[in-house]
This record gives structure tokens, sequence and C-alpha cells, in this order.
């Protein structure tokens, strides 16, 4: 008959890892046979010591001495756990009673533990659900900057897929250049900013978790100044080191996203995110968030010696046009144009005096090399 283990024996003359065994109950005791087909002694029921064990404590732990030598059963087979209780005498049944009470005592506890942990994140989730944004803010504070990065990359490749990407040619010379002045004052920034031009009318840039930018050819066509598009790269750089996007993505993944970071699982989280695919670029900064982009914006293109002024410029324009289509700022998550530029206008008067240093390349010929169809009418 082909050996059939049903249990697991340990011993100081065993090897380390246990053998597996067959055990059978006998009247006296019990019968165990070696996975090597080598048949023990029986152990009579006097010499046996019980207990639970088990990493879900849910096996029957027996003890014993054997020519000197200690050895443990592990059995989780409860038609043998059945056997042995219905052949062991009355005074080992005491022993198996305790062992039982044990187990009930710890499966009590883990239920208690696990209603706790449910409970906890359901708090969480009730927090991040009806919009607590310190939740968030907590639970990216324990994100390292290398889950975000892949989240990113993973996001690009989406946004990419349904883009076409200018490769080469002067705009993408002169956006580089925007990027690279303004990383370069950022000390011991965690990202690597890679900047990347989409062919689109659209009039905007956004930026991804990690470092991953994109600036669209409609925002570089009706920009009045090289400065207004470095403004826009300030603003949406400091998106990043601010961490806004892994806060609005944590936010819309709720309790799932807090309980992957809680507990470190990254690829839990990266798998939650993707879900989310292009829908990561839609996710809206909240009032506090665009301002701090706002203000941590002009202060970076002061440091890099680039002329806050076209900042400034860029949303007095956009205020005109919202003031045109009638936008009231308590309707939006976002303040209004006109106070964000009144805003960074006070932050600028506040600042020490500089010398702005132009950028190496000619506006009017980067301009010139994006096609007019690439752009919408004029803000």
């Amino acid at each position: 008959m082909a050996f059939q283990s049903n249990a697991l024996c340990f011993g100081s003359d065993l090897p380390g890892q246990g053998i597996p065994s067959h055990v059978e109950t006998t009247p006296e005791g019990l019968a165990l046979t070696f996975s090597d087909q080598h048949s023990q002694p029986p152990v009579p029921f006097d010499q046996l010591s019980l207990e639970a064990g088990g990493f879900d404590h849910d096996q029957l732990v027996v003890k014993w001495t054997q020519g000197g030598a200690s050895r443990t059963l592990y059995i989780k087979d409860a038609a043998v756990i059945a056997a042995f209780r219905h052949a062991a005498p009355p005074e080992l049944l005491a022993h198996f009673d305790r062992a039982a009470a044990s187990v009930r005592q710890v499966r009590t506890t883990r239920r208690t533990v696990l209603l706790a942990v449910v409970g906890l994140l359901v708090t969480l989730g009730l927090g991040a659900w009806f919009g607590s944004d310190a939740l968030a803010t907590w639970a990216v504070s324990l994100i390292p900057p290398e889950w975000e990065k892949q989240i990113g990359e993973s996001a690009m490749k989406d946004v990419l897929a349904q883009q076409e990407v200018v490769r080469e040619g002067p705009v993408v010379d002169a956006v580089k250049e925007m990027t690279t002045r303004l990383t370069e004052q950022i000390a011991n920034s965690p990202y690597q900013f890679t900047v990347t031009v989409v062919k689109s009318p659209v009039v905007n840039a956004f930026a991804l978790p990690g470092g991953s930018v994109v600036v669209f050819t409609g925002l570089v066509k009706e920009a009045k100044s090289p400065e207004e598009v470095a403004g826009v790269l300030g603003h949406e750089i400091n998106h990043v080191l601010q961490r806004h996007g892994m806060e609005r993505i944590v936010k819309t993944l709720g309790v799932m996203a807090i309980a992957a970071i809680v507990f470190g699982d990254q690829q839990g989280l990266i798998g939650l995110a993707k879900q989310l695919g292009v829908e990561i670029i839609t996710l809206k900064y909240n009032r506090d968030q665009e301002t701090e982009a706002d203000l941590t914006g002009l202060r970076l293109l002061h440091k890099a010696k680039v002329d806050p002024a076209g900042m400034i410029a860029f949303f007095e324009r956009l205020a005109q046009s919202e003031k045109e289509t009638q936008r009231v700022e308590l309707l939006s998550t976002h303040p209004m144009s006109a106070r964000r530029a009144g805003q960074l206008t006070a932050e600028l008067k506040a600042l020490p005096k500089f010398l702005p240093e132009p950028f190496a390349f000619d506006w009017e010929k980067v301009q010139a090399s994006i096609k007019s169809s690439d752009a919408q009418p004029k803000l």
C-alpha cells in the first residue's frame, strides 16, 4: 500500500524540517510510520502530552520522549484527531480538553482582532470617503518615492498610447531647457523629472506621480512668452514635489489603497492605481493644493531666475476668459484665476528683487515650429 502522510514528526534526532508520518490510533497508544516506511514502536498513551499548535492553531500537538530523544507530532487530519479522542484514556482527555479550549480562545482572540482591524479600515475608509484630505496626506507620507514612480510610469504608458508624441525639434528642446533650469534648483529631490511634448491643441500641461510631465503643443503655441510656459511647468513640478497627485489617487481609491499602504503592499497599491488608467490625469486637485502649487511654483521660478511675471500674466489671461464664461468660484473646487493671479502678485512682492535671465532659445522660432492647426482659439 502506498504511504499516506497524515502528520509531521519532529525530534532532536530527526531532520530539522521534520519527517512526514502516518499515524494510527490503537487501544494502547499511537502507531507511527515514517515516510521511509520505517515503523516506530507504538507509543503508550501514558507517555503522551497534548496541546494545540500550528500556524492557525488548529493542529493537535503530541509530545513524548523516546530513547532519550524528544519527539513532537503535529496532527491536522480531523479523522485522526477524532479517533485519538475516542481511544484516549480519561486521564489524557483532560489534556485534550485543555488543548481544545486553547484553540477556542485563540480563535476568539483572532476574530476580535480581525473585527478591530476591519473596524479601523472601515473608519479610515469613511474618513477618506467623506473628504478627509488629512488622512490621504498621512497615508501618502508612508509611500516610498519608488512606488510613485512605478504608478506614474504605468499611467504615462496609458496616456501616450492615445497621443502623438513630438520626439524632437525646437519645441522639445525649449521645453527641456525650461524643465532643466527649474529642476536644477530643487535640492535633494527624490524624483527624476522627465518631460514629454504631445501634439495637441489643448492649452495645458500636467504632471504624474514620480516626476513624469506632459506639455501639450497648444500651450506652447498660445503662450505669449516662454516664461508663461515655465510658470505652468513650475506649477506642475510642485504638484509632484508636494505629492498632490498621490493624495488624489489615494483619496479616490479609498480604503483599499490605505490598507495596501499601511500593510506595505506595494504591488497591491500599484495594481489599484492601474485600474484608474488614464483617469489619473483627470483627478482634480483641491483649492489648497492648487494654491500651494502656485506659490511654490512661483518661488521655484524666482530661484531659477525666470521672470515670474509670465506666470502671473498667464493666470490674468485665464481670468479674463473665465469672466467671459461667468464662472462662479463657489461652484468650483479650484480658485479662480483672478484670485490666483492676485495671490501670486502679492507673493512676488514679498520676494527679493532679482534680474531675470532669458532662455537660450528663440521663442518665435519655437512657436513657428508648431503647425497652426495644433492650437485652440486664443485665450
